[in-house]
């Protein structure tokens, strides 16, 4: 009888683990309900370093996250649905675009409110996008550009 009270014990206290680490997990990645928040969209040129999940940021604050990023087959964009929160009124000419937290941090979306008194209403498009910068890309054009400097040819007068 005692080896079956203890795996009784023993159960629950994996249940109650698994259980812990379910809350733990849909708190640490945004997974909750969109409760208090409304939808907005935008259309980037590039989304490279996010995904659903990413944070979306005004003035460094979290107010909301990625909820999808779909291809525009028309387009050849990458349109993403986001939520921010109730209490976050944004003007209309708001910008939004995909930044980083350094060299080696993740990216993150931040918004930058624009100075319209008209607000972004649930489900409205933010139209100022500037996609993610590839710093790979960065990086070759500096050192292209400072490989070719003082080689080239002056020309003849």
């Amino acid at each position: 009888m005692s080896e079956s009270s203890t795996e009784v014990i023993m159960g629950t206290a994996v249940l109650a683990l698994a259980a812990a680490f379910v809350f733990y997990v849909t708190n640490a990645t945004g997974a909750r309900s969109t409760d208090g928040s409304y939808e907005l969209t935008a259309s980037f040129r590039s989304v490279q370093g996010i995904d659903v999940g990413t944070e979306v940021k005004v003035a460094g604050v979290k107010v909301g996250t990625i909820t999808d990023l779909e291809l525009n087959p028309r387009t050849f964009r990458a349109d993403a649905r986001f939520t921010v929160s109730d209490d976050m009124l944004l003007p209309d000419d708001s910008a939004i675009l995909i930044s980083s937290e350094g060299l080696l941090g993740g990216n993150y979306v931040e918004i930058s409110p624009g100075g319209s008194p008209t607000n972004l209403e649930p489900g409205d498009e933010i139209e100022f996008t500037q996609g993610s910068v590839s710093l790979v890309q960065l990086l070759m054009k500096f050192v292209s550009a400072s490989s070719g400097s003082g080689d080239a040819a002056e020309p003849v007068q």
